[in-house]
């Protein structure tokens, strides 16, 4: 397993005994959890908790929910056999998160451990000791409804990994949007600079939606910016192919390189529609002539089961989809705005998109 879904989160946690009542991770909580109802399958589930040391019982006790939101950011986060930082995950903005992770550890493929911890001060370095974290090890199962600790010799900084800024995004006025949530926009439009970002940064000319050229970012059109395609049909490995240059007008995003490479054809997909960005691509497919390329969904990383089963469909069958979450998308585009990085060949790629046709 790649990577965990919300999906499997919920289904490890139903697998827990439901008369049963579990234990915090934190000896210092004296409380008792309790799964009360589960939803498949992704969640919400819904729990309760008392203290026994207080005189409280499950009983007079209102079931809180966990919710699929919840679930899924944490599920995006797990690596196998990585420490995993709860607290650091969800923030203060879950109150159910050490629930969710105590329920979690008493799961079979949960640990919880103690992982090194680097400490910075001035130009020195020491390894203290750790927080609590959990790990993933899907090849070291428990008994299910205990909880174990596992030792690492993995030692971890605290300093917070790289984030994603973006540049303020002004849409043109004869831009449409009365039917399409502002927010929704902004973020495709983002996720659409940072694939060019990226791309000028691995040295790749890129195709921009025609009907996206005119967002304004960095105080010029995104058309205008430099690596951005002016006239699909002046691209050399598609200017005598009449019909794909039509098919590729619309479509969100093309890497180009050096005239006779197409790393990427990508469709962003922010909103419930998954299937409008494959018939796009499909269609540009079918009115090119076979070609070494990846065809791409970006879209958020919970929709990613949405983006398996449709691209799965005997019709798309033939592009071989690939999935580019956007917690990748925004990695790449923070690797490339710090770091530079230069000299990989587009195989790279392939290590932050993952193949979800065979």
């Amino acid at each position: 397993m790649e990577k965990l879904t919300a999906q499997n989160l919920v289904a490890f946690i139903n697998q827990l005994p439901k008369q049963n009542s579990f234990q915090y991770l934190n000896p210092r909580n004296k409380g008792l959890i309790q799964v009360d109802l589960i939803d498949l399958p992704e969640g919400p589930i819904r729990i309760k908790r008392c203290d026994p040391s207080k005189g409280e019982s499950f009983k007079n006790k209102k079931a809180i929910p966990i919710s699929s939101k919840m679930l899924w950011r944490l599920a995006n986060a797990i690596n196998a056999n990585q420490p995993l930082n709860v607290d650091r995950i969800l923030g203060a903005s879950y109150n159910t998160r050490s629930v969710l992770e105590s329920l979690l550890a008493h799961t079979p493929q949960f640990y919880y451990c103690y992982p090194g911890r680097i400490e910075s001060t001035n130009t020195n370095n020491s390894i203290k000791k750790g927080h609590k974290h959990l790990m993933w090890c899907p090849e070291n199962p428990h008994k299910i409804g205990v909880v174990k600790e596992i030792k690492t010799d993995i030692v971890i900084s605290e300093v917070p990994t790289v984030d994603a800024f973006y540049d303020s995004l002004v849409f043109p006025s004869e831009m449409n949007i009365n039917d399409l949530d502002i927010d929704i926009k902004r973020r495709h439009s983002q996720i659409q600079v940072a694939l060019y970002s990226i791309g000028k940064q691995l040295g790749f000319r890129t195709w921009i939606a025609q009907n996206d050229k005119g967002i304004l970012y960095k105080n010029k059109k995104l058309g205008e910016s430099e690596g951005v395609i002016v006239k699909i049909d002046d691209e050399v490995l598609i200017k005598s192919h009449k019909d794909a240059i039509k098919a590729a007008l619309l479509i969100d995003c093309i890497w180009f390189k050096n005239g006779r490479l197409m790393p990427a054809v990508m469709e962003i997909e922010h909103t419930t529609g998954v299937t409008s960005g494959l018939t796009r691509m499909k269609n540009f497919y079918d009115r090119f002539p076979p070609f070494p390329t990846r065809y791409v969904i970006v879209a958020p990383d919970e929709d990613r089961n949405k983006v398996v089963q449709e691209a799965n469909k005997p019709q798309f069958a033939d592009i071989k989809t690939k999935f580019f979450p956007y917690s990748a998308v925004e990695e790449l585009y923070a690797l490339c705005e710090k770091r530079k990085i230069k000299g990989v060949t587009e195989d790279f790629l392939d290590c932050y998109m993952e193949t979800i046709v065979n």
